[in-house]
Order: C-alpha cells, then structure tokens, then sequence
C-alpha cells in the first residue's frame, strides 16, 4: 500500500496538504475532484446542479473505484464516503487517512457552500453534514489526524510520521 489516500470534509486542507506532502514525500499528486471534472467536461457545482447529489456521488464513486496509482497522495472529494466501491478500492490501494476539523473550524473556512461544488441534499447544513459524514469518515480511516490548530506544514509532518509508522507495524 504505496498510495495515501486523504478524506475528510469539505475545507479540510485535503488538496492544499496533500500537494505538499507529495513534494515532501517524493510522490505523485492526484485530485480526484479534478479528474471527476475532467471525465464529465464540467465543473463539480455544475455536475451537481444538473445531475443532482445523487447523480454526482455515483459519478464520484466511478471514478474514484478507478484511480490507478502508486506512491501518489490521492485528494478525495468530501462525499467520496458515499460510495461504497470507491471507498473499498482506495483502502486496498493506499493508507486512507481522514484528516479531522471540528465544525467550528469548517464552518470559518467554508464560506459559500454552494459556490464550492458541495454535495448536500435540499435544505441540508454544514451541521446535518458533518453529523452524517463524520461517522464514514471514521469508519473507512485506516489512520485519523485532529488537524485542529495545525499549520500546513505541521499537518503533512503529522501524517507523514503516522503513515511511517503503520508501514513499520
């Protein structure tokens, strides 16, 4: 298992953590929200305003079942706990690591959810998904960081050092 695969809510510091800890690392970077816009030619909020949230995490767990990677840090998108496939196929492939925010936290760094390409349904806040969420996140971890108060630097050492350690069990 080469690949560290980083799951968490939305305005975690998936993709931001994840680019400096491949460079750190030596390892290739993938963002699957990215490669979700690339196979559908269309940005995330567009996909979920035409598809719906359930039109977007089955094309989410599509492609997120077919990432072929090695030694590469794989950002996921915060719904990618929905998908059953995607989420068996990235623990196989890879170490997957939820990094942790409290809601207080997200809530500051989130701003306009819909604006990012948020998956929620109707009437849905960033409480009820964080409550709906945080128990997938725990339950596909192999390993879990409290980000909370952490710089980005002091983030990517964190996991680098708790992923050295699971390769060393």
């Amino acid at each position: 298992m080469e690949n560290i695969v980083l799951i968490g809510m939305p305005g975690c510091g998936k993709s931001t953590v994840g680019v400096v800890l491949a460079k750190v690392m030596g390892y290739h970077f993938i963002d699957a929200d990215l490669l979700i816009q690339e196979r559908e030619e269309r940005l995330l909020s567009e996909i979920i305003e035409e598809e719906g949230p359930d039109g977007f995490n089955r094309i989410e767990n599509e492609v997120n079942a077919s990432i072929d990677a090695r030694r590469t840090i794989i950002a996921t998108g915060g719904s990618v706990i929905y998908g059953n496939e995607a989420m068996k196929h990235l623990r196989e492939i890879g170490t997957v690591l939820y990094l942790r925010l409290s809601l207080e936290e997200l809530q500051v760094r989130l701003g306009d959810l819909v604006e990012r390409g948020i998956s929620m349904k109707e009437g849905q806040t960033l409480k009820d998904l964080y409550g709906e969420r945080t128990p997938l996140y725990e339950k596909y971890a192999h390993l879990i960081l409290d980000a909370e108060g952490l710089t980005i630097r002091e983030t990517v050492m964190a996991i680098r050092e708790a992923y050295q350690e699971r390769q060393g069990q």
